[in-house]
């Protein structure tokens, strides 16, 4: 467990809790409300955002299937990926209705949007340098449902876009909107590949996932290393939030690294826990080593105690 990584890096050194997201501690899961078991998740192709809907009664809708619904944004064409069994993330007001599926008509006027998202690229681009802007564009999108165009773009600093707005407008003939967005929702717009050499959780699994803390990190005996534990965007790794559920769970019912207690007549102390292996490494102040299966560790009030048992002894 901790002995994976090569070395350590001391906080003093580095700010690892920079790489925390900055709603850490928020809870996006509602635990206790039930959801509609006519649930389907949507996802919209340009952002890789997942929308969980319901849709009209009647309708039968396929996977694979693109349908018309209320974004943030706008009325969009999304693609229905199927019934959601276990939905991930979400509040009840995250639910939208619907508003019917995609026709050949809203097809073709779909691709001929991307086309013109292409021009839209190099325009903004061309733009953004005349007016010597510090942005960087992302993707551009044009929604389906209503004139409006979307540029998402990532910048270090706050940025006053209100002239290059003006300017987009007046060639565009429509409603512009332009989203700065983190690093994070970057990641998940760009895709790519993660150091396990899969996707991005956030590209490919769900754009829904808890903030994750160092908290989380911690509670499952990994090096406070950033080079190891955060991804591509510079974030912690998403794929920590997974087992923390289970870490917290588990640790619950095995005593703390660093407590004191005596065995075998000799003071000994907890030096790592292995919630995984469910084993127990000790040492002794007579310089002997033990690992103790922690089903031999019993709590007694505040203190705990090992049942009388031959461990394993190295």
């Amino acid at each position: 467990m901790s002995d994976i990584f090569e070395q350590d890096i001391d906080a003093e050194d580095e700010d690892i809790m920079a790489l925390e997201d900055n709603d850490a501690s928020a809870q996006t899961f509602s635990k206790n409300f039930v959801f509609p078991k006519d649930l389907y998740k949507l996802k919209l192709e340009y952002s890789c955002e997942g929308i969980y809907a319901q849709f009209p009664e009647g309708t039968d809708p396929k996977p694979g299937d693109y349908v018309l619904v209320p974004t943030r944004y706008g009325d969009d064409l999304a693609k229905n990926l199927g019934r959601a069994e276990k939905p991930i993330g979400i509040k009840p007001n995250d639910i939208v209705q619907v508003t019917r599926l995609a026709n050949e008509s809203d097809l073709k006027h779909a691709e001929e949007l991307v086309e013109k998202e292409a021009q839209a690229f190099d325009i903004f681009r061309e733009k953004v340098k005349v007016h010597h802007l510090d942005m960087k564009l992302i993707t551009v999108h044009f929604l389906v449902g209503e004139p409006k165009a979307l540029f998402f773009f990532s910048s270090d600093n706050r940025v006053d876009f209100r002239e290059l707005v003006k300017d987009l407008v007046s060639i565009f003939k429509m409603r512009i909107e332009l989203r700065q967005i983190g690093v994070r929702d970057e990641s998940r717009i760009t895709g790519g590949l993660g150091v396990c050499g899969r996707p991005y959780c956030c590209n490919q699994v769900s754009d829904k996932l808890r903030p994750v803390s160092i908290r989380m990190a911690k509670d499952q005996n990994l090096s406070l290393n950033s080079m190891k534990i955060s991804g591509q965007c510079g974030r912690l790794l998403c794929c920590l939030s997974y087992e923390y559920d289970w870490y917290a769970e588990a640790r619950k019912k095995l005593p703390n690294e660093g407590i004191r207690l005596v065995y075998d007549g000799t003071n000994f102390r907890v030096t790592e826990v292995n919630p995984i292996t469910s084993m127990v490494k000790m040492s002794g102040e007579d310089g002997r080593l033990l690992e103790v299966n922690a089903k031999r560790f019993i709590r007694k009030g505040s203190r705990w105690e090992i049942k009388d048992s031959i461990g394993d002894e190295r």
